[in-house]
């Protein structure tokens, strides 16, 4: 077999994986500010626990992880204080390249960053820049299907946070 033809294989594969985790995606309580692109989850659990649960969850579908920022740290380190606020920034290369060959600029939103913060009540909110959005800012129209898929990976990764 070729080598091009085991990349497409593997870029056909990816694509099935990425179907399945959108079909058996949770249905979830996201708030959308459709002004400013933000979508926001309540967690059930607390930060710790759902930094490890979502973690857990991009491990277990394959999804490469970049990187754990704790700002609240950073700010500590800096005399500063800042509730506590984790970024996570991971993605699907196969995937999220695609929008970047559309408009490069769109590299500014790739990978996805997906921010933990907790807010003055003590709750836990998962909160993500809406695909559609990411879409609209950088005039991306020839991957309507490659944004959904996003959108449905993020909820099915952020869904595993919203329930004890």
């Amino acid at each position: 077999m070729s080598r091009y033809n085991v990349l497409r294989l593997g870029k056909i594969a990816t694509f099935l994986i990425l179907v399945l985790l959108w079909a058996s995606a949770a249905p979830i309580d996201a708030r959308i500010d459709r002004d400013n692109g933000i979508v926001r989850v309540k967690s059930a659990v607390p930060m710790a626990e759902a930094i490890i649960r979502i973690k857990a969850d991009i491990a277990a579908k394959g999804i490469k992880f970049f990187d754990e920022i704790d700002q609240s740290k950073l700010a500590a380190d800096a005399g500063i204080k800042l509730r506590p606020s984790t970024l996570l920034v991971f993605g699907n290369p196969p995937l999220g390249t695609l929008f970047i060959t559309s408009n490069p600029n769109a590299g500014l939103d790739w990978p996805v960053r997906l921010l933990l913060t907790q807010d003055d009540n003590g709750d836990v909110w998962a909160v993500w820049t809406d695909f559609d959005w990411i879409a609209r800012r950088h005039n991306i129209r020839d991957r309507n299907a490659q944004f959904s898929m996003a959108t449905m990976v993020v909820k099915s990764i952020t869904s595993t946070i919203t329930t004890k």
